[in-house]
């Protein structure tokens, strides 16, 4: 069973920067295909950033692109995102997010594992 645990959210200012982190275990980390995504109440759970395990490609969502960065490092089983110049609307439960391969990065519905999230509030 993989176990994915998030750390690292937290309140801040706009324009401030966090990065978020995700431990994974119970599985050879280095052929996971990883992704980060966030939820409102009320809205359903959207991609904010993908990493490959093969090729280290990465893909964002347009809202994030150019302010956000997925990082990982294999010999620590951790998936990073590191969020710079944030915004009010960045606030959610951000989730990392986990599976073998991904056809399409951006689709919530081919991962496999879930962590629990964590909270990101940004105050205006």
């Amino acid at each position: 069973q993989v176990q994915l645990v998030e750390s690292g959210g937290g309140l801040v200012q706009a324009g401030d920067s966090l990065r978020l982190s995700c431990k994974v275990s119970g599985r050879s980390f280095s052929t996971l295909f990883m992704g980060w995504f966030r939820q409102v109440p009320g809205k359903e759970r959207e991609f904010v950033a993908a990493i490959s395990w093969r090729y280290i490609s990465t893909y964002y969502a347009d809202s994030v692109k150019g302010r956000f960065t997925i990082s990982r490092d294999n010999a620590k089983n951790t998936v990073f995102l590191q969020m710079n110049s944030l915004k009010p609307e960045d606030t959610a439960v951000y989730y990392c997010a986990a599976v073998g391969s991904a056809r399409r990065p951006d689709n919530k519905e081919e991962y496999d594992y879930w962590g629990q999230g964590t909270q990101v509030t940004v105050s205006s």
